[in-house]
């Protein structure tokens, strides 16, 4: 009985290598069988082709199954770690706001008070005009902008424009249907303002370049990068409390402000009249020499 075990295993030992030398040439020998039919025939390998793609696309499909799974898993895993992360984030965030809530309620409660028993005058609400950006010029010589809003939409010399994210200029010459606007980075340009920290007056010049400079500061004025510059109102050309830019360094060769608006992106402008009349009233004519003598010649 245990003989026969072994007989048969001897004898399927070669068969097995018989097999498998045979199988080898049989592939090589299919290989070059199906490139010759696809010369021969390419419509049918083709259409071969196509069926054992469909054969096998189910095989395939729920062997991708698992890994897909798992890839998915591990990525729900990650985004699970940042939402944790960001609401962790948010939660102190919410925090600190509802204390900036608090102290913001209770500074306007004061100011309101204040206001009452100080009797103070508001300022009067500004008058918007919305004017498209039609031309202008950034460079060493002058940086301007042309608008295509004029007398005709209410628009005077000396108003202020904004933008989206600040002040930019102001009205430097009207006519009919368009005006030009001298922006704040023009070496003409000079206004009044104030550093919002410590309030701190400045005045803040143009150079014809990205950025703008701070002159004219008091001695010993403290001022460091990111600090928020605003417009002070002294002079008249412009109210208090806009937004200009931040100071961008502080160095030797002076301090200089990234201003908040970017020129080369601008579509849209608005003009404001604040009703202020500036450092000099347009509107008053210099007396003539006939005035001055009253309209009569005087005789010696």
């Amino acid at each position: 009985m245990e003989q026969r075990p072994s007989a048969l295993l001897r004898i399927a030992a070669p068969l097995k290598s018989l097999v498998q030398r045979f199988m080898y040439l049989g592939l090589i020998a299919a290989a070059f069988g199906l490139m010759l039919l696809g010369k021969v025939d390419a419509v049918l390998v083709d259409r071969v082709r196509a069926e054992v793609t469909d054969a096998v696309a189910p095989i395939l499909e729920a062997f991708s199954r698992p890994v897909a799974t798992v890839s998915e898993g591990i990525q729900n895993f990650q985004e699970l770690r940042v939402i944790r992360d960001e609401n962790a984030k948010l939660k102190q965030e919410n925090a600190r706001l509802m204390q900036w809530q608090t102290v913001a309620r209770k500074l306007q409660s004061e100011n309101v008070a204040l206001h009452q028993l100080l009797g103070v005058v508001h300022d009067k609400s500004a008058k918007y005009v919305t004017a498209r950006v039609i031309a202008g010029s950034a460079g060493a010589l002058s940086n301007m902008l042309i608008v295509n809003s004029g007398k005709y939409d209410g628009v005077r010399k000396g108003q202020a424009v904004i933008s989206d994210r600040g002040i930019i200029g102001r009205i430097s010459e009207v006519s009919n249907r368009s005006a030009r606007v001298l922006l704040l980075t023009d070496i003409n340009s000079r206004v009044p303002v104030l550093i919002e920290s410590n309030r701190t007056r400045a005045i803040m010049a143009g150079g014809n370049t990205a950025r703008t400079k701070l002159i004219h500061l008091p001695p010993g004025a403290r001022v460091t990068p990111s600090d928020r510059i605003i417009t002070s109102g002294h002079g008249g050309a412009f109210p208090s409390g806009l937004p200009v830019g931040v100071v961008a360094s502080v160095s030797d060769g002076g301090i200089e402000v990234q201003l908040f608006t970017d020129f080369s992106r601008l579509e849209y402008v608005r003009i404001a009249d604040f009703g202020l009349t500036g450092l000099v009233d347009m509107s008053v004519q210099k007396p003539t020499s006939k005035s001055k003598g009253g309209g009569k010649s005087v005789k010696k």
